[in-house]
């Protein structure tokens, strides 16, 4: 069995013991404890949170047929590419085309039918006007002539529904995208406005990625930087594919919701992700790397190094000028791997115990050994913030 926190219970009890001056057999002063420290260098740290999210398409059309018939033909290859408007299905169209002369014919009978009516209301009017006719026979071939040219009116509506209706039996895509699988076979019987698509197309040269942010993250670092951290991190969003490799491509927060989900107390932010190459597929699980805010002179400190009493506060001890250990609370940020990201406390130059904490105390000599000095400032951020 291991006890992996040892070393920090071991090092807590240090830090809360008296100082004291370790002594030989005769009296003499035992030599300072080597203990080994590495020196820190204050430099601005960008704080980024990895955050769980879901892509989907930036597009979504569910094709439906809006007449009814039967399927005649598919017309294209599922899982293929297809443009605006082009043909996907092809539904018996007899009787439409039947419906469609049908209103033809009812515009020509209705088009005579008003010529005539218009001779008569012009001959009323000659005849009333030489005195040789009634101003009753001229109101009614007036009157005729009006509802001729409204049912003329009605007609030429009926022609052109039926046109639309024979143009909806060949059903096409209403966007550009990625065509699925087809639901329906021919011969099928379909209704207009069905429940159940005839397929879907997706846009996929674009998708989005919704995730989740804390609000009171949020509210945390809008607090430390003083600035809308949603607003900040618009650009330059990285993305890890479930399989934990990187997304060549780089992402843009797009929007986020102007609410607060009551149950979860979580904000959904929406990034926007170029998808060329067909690499990201809906209902795909990623995590995103979003840049919220940035640490200005702060410093990375070895996770090891850092001492935590009953109370869960962090401190780190320091080797001062004189050699001396020295307790040193401090406010972490972030996590940065085997590192904590440290804002108040320390600064350049300052020198941190890393190890030796067993011989040592706080107040007591040693003996400083340079571990080395530390790698550089890229931050990848827990999702959650450090107490």
């Amino acid at each position: 069995m291991t006890f992996p926190r040892l070393p920090l219970v071991l090092a807590a009890l240090i830090l809360a013991a008296p100082a004291v001056r370790a002594e030989g057999p005769a009296g003499a002063e035992r030599p300072p404890s080597p203990v080994t420290v590495v020196t820190l260098t204050a430099q601005d740290y960008p704080i980024i949170s990895i955050l769980p999210g879901r892509v989907t398409a930036s597009e979504v059309a569910e094709v439906r047929p809006q007449v009814n018939g039967i399927i005649r033909e598919r017309l294209f290859e599922e899982g293929t590419e297809v443009e605006k408007d082009q043909p996907l299905y092809k539904i018996e169209d007899d009787m439409y085309a039947a419906a469609v002369a049908a209103a033809r014919a009812a515009v020509t009978q209705a088009e005579a039918t008003l010529r005539s009516a218009e001779k008569d209301a012009r001959r009323a009017e000659e005849l009333f006007g030489n005195n040789a006719g009634s101003e009753q026979r001229l109101d009614t071939a007036v009157a005729t002539r009006d509802a001729a040219a409204a049912a003329l009116q009605m007609a030429r509506a009926e022609l052109r529904t039926a046109e639309i209706n024979l143009s909806r039996t060949t059903v096409r895509a209403p966007i550009a995208g990625t065509i699925g699988l087809s639901q329906t076979t021919t011969g099928a019987l379909v209704a207009e406005g069905q429940e159940a698509p005839l397929t879907t197309i997706r846009s996929l040269d674009r998708v989005h990625v919704d995730v989740t942010q804390s609000a009171t993250d949020l509210l945390k670092w809008r607090s430390r930087t003083g600035k809308n951290t949603v607003g900040r991190a618009d650009e330059n969003v990285a993305l890890i594919l479930a399989d934990g490799s990187r997304y060549p491509l780089r992402g843009r927060l797009a929007a986020a919701e102007p609410q607060v989900q009551p149950t979860t107390g979580m904000v959904t932010l929406r990034i926007h992700f170029p998808n060329p190459q067909r690499i990201l597929l809906p209902g795909m699980y990623v995590q995103v790397e979003l840049p919220v805010a940035r640490a200005d002179k702060a410093v990375a400190v070895p996770h090891q190094a850092v001492i935590r009493d009953r109370l869960g506060v962090p401190a780190v001890w320091l080797v001062t000028e004189q050699n001396v250990i020295e307790a040193r609370p401090v406010e972490i940020v972030k996590s940065d791997g085997d590192r904590w990201i440290v804002t108040k406390g320390l600064e350049t130059g300052d020198r941190v115990v890393v190890a030796g904490f067993q011989k040592a105390a706080v107040g007591a000599p040693v003996a400083p050994e340079e571990q080395g000095a530390l790698p550089g400032p890229a931050v990848k951020a827990e999702a959650a913030a450090a107490n």
